[in-house]
């Protein structure tokens, strides 16, 4: 494996629409050690593979006049959100969907692939990784959300993996959340490694109390690793200037945790200035250059949309 380790962010996203069968399997083509999946429920309670749980900017449901009527506003993690979500389709339905590239201003060659792939589910991803011997990364999003609707997404996520085997500290899953009471309790229910996520502002959705600020210093840190392995912080929290990074990592490892940061991607629009190429917020950037001071850090894991440029 790659040190850091490279997880391929919902696959070889930079170069296919996330979270297909097809960004999965470049990924895996290009040395990815661990590959990515978002979670979020059908109407129907299985887990799927979306970036959110509004699937209108990945799939091709606005151009489905039989699901025209199920257009809606819900409030999400605080945030109004217009659009068809996840869990007002049941999973038959949303195997008619296909995927659709989320960022086509900046990824226009990725627009050829829309319409080819179906939504896949957890299983469906965790064969893939199976069967290519490399590991899976999912993380839950909005479990808060989703249990006050009767889908408990916890819950599900556990029989999945007692299903496969998959609950032992040995297990080739790193299990992603940016809230903090899915972690714990899952920590009271498998071995399987748990990453706390944490960004530069705000803090977790159900602990208004928590700022990610306080997480970070050696206390908060000291505190995650009471539930967790990993953690996974934005990139700026790590570097903020490049060239000039912070002690986030060094009190991670000093607090028994693993460090992964989000997320890597090669467009200028993505990049510091200092690491750009070019005015062209769509053309590539110095992404190695960046990935490699990272790696000078200390960083453990790295996520990036573009696999290829990170693997060795």
């Amino acid at each position: 494996m790659a040190d850091p380790l490279i997880i391929a962010h919902r696959g070889a996203s930079g170069e296919r629409p996330e979270h297909t069968r097809a960004a999965y399997e470049l990924a895996i083509q290009q040395g990815a050690d661990f590959i990515e999946p978002d979670l979020v429920v059908s109407r129907d309670g299985v887990l799927i593979v979306r970036h959110e749980n509004e699937i209108g900017e990945t799939t091709d449901v606005a151009t489905r006049p039989e699901f025209a009527d199920r257009r809606t506003m819900k409030t999400v993690d605080g945030r109004p959100v217009r659009g068809w979500f996840a869990e007002d389709f049941t999973l038959a339905e949303l195997k008619t969907l296909r995927a659709c590239e989320r960022l086509p201003e900046l990824r226009p060659a990725n627009t050829a692939f829309d319409g080819r792939e179906p939504i896949l589910t957890f299983e469906a991803v965790l064969d893939i990784a199976a069967a290519a011997g490399v590991g899976v990364a999912p993380e839950l999003k909005h479990p808060s959300y989703f249990a006050p609707l009767g889908l408990p997404m916890e819950d599900a996520f556990v029989a999945t993996l007692e299903r496969r085997g998959l609950t032992g500290a040995a297990a080739p899953v790193i299990v992603q959340c940016f809230e903090v009471g899915p972690l714990r309790r899952l920590r009271a229910r498998i071995a399987t490694p748990l990453l706390q996520l944490v960004a530069a502002p705000g803090g977790p959705f159900d602990r208004p109390d928590l700022t990610h600020a306080a997480m970070v210093t050696p206390e908060g840190l000291a505190d995650i690793a009471t539930y967790a392995d990993w953690i996974g912080a934005d990139t700026a929290l790590i570097e903020p200037t490049p060239g000039a990074p912070t002690r986030l990592i060094a009190d991670a490892h000093a607090a028994g945790l693993k460090v992964a940061a989000w997320t890597f991607r090669a467009e200028n629009a993505f990049l510091p200035e200092a690491d750009r190429i070019g005015a062209d917020p769509a053309a590539h950037g110095r992404l190695r250059e960046r990935l490699a001071r990272f790696a000078g850090y200390g960083l453990d894991a790295a996520f990036t949309d573009h696999p290829g440029l990170a693997a060795p």
